[in-house]
């Protein structure tokens, strides 16, 4: 049986773009994303400025090039929103932002809040740019871990 050689280019050329769309998506990782999230400060919570900064969120540059975060914002599901200002994240670096008071350093960044942000049981982080977008987000539904791995 014989296939005519342009029903082969035809598939030929539909498995390439077949395969290009993975590529594509591959793109979408989000140059800062959010790597882990302590949501159940360990211990009691007894809202000390060490149990409030021993809740924090993560976040991670995945980018061989410095990210200006200036006006992006990490909210929670309650519309607790941290704002970072005229910050800039180094290549591949990571940033922590703690949940109570304290000074601000290129690694660390403080809400400044006296009460805890995340919910134990369930809630969820988003990370949002300058122009409101939401760039990521990692959420839970597991209490007593303490943790998120996002």
């Amino acid at each position: 049986m014989r296939i005519p050689a342009a029903l082969v280019v035809a598939a030929s050329a539909t498995a390439v773009i077949a395969l290009a769309v993975p590529v594509a998506n591959a793109a979408a990782v989000p140059q800062v994303q959010i790597t882990r999230i302590q949501y159940d400060s360990p211990g009691t919570d007894n809202r000390s400025v060490t149990s409030l900064n021993a809740e924090y969120v993560q976040l991670t540059n995945t980018t061989a090039k410095a990210v200006s975060l200036k006006g992006w914002t990490l909210r929670d599901n309650a519309s607790h929103v941290y704002s970072f200002g005229n910050y800039t994240l180094a290549a591949r670096a990571r940033v922590i932002v703690h949940t109570g008071p304290g000074t601000a350093s290129a690694q660390h960044r403080y809400w400044q809040s006296k009460a805890y942000i995340w919910n134990n049981d369930r809630d969820a982080a988003t990370l949002r740019n300058a122009a409101g977008r939401a760039i990521d987000s990692c959420s839970w539904a597991r209490p007593g871990r303490g943790f998120s791995v996002c």
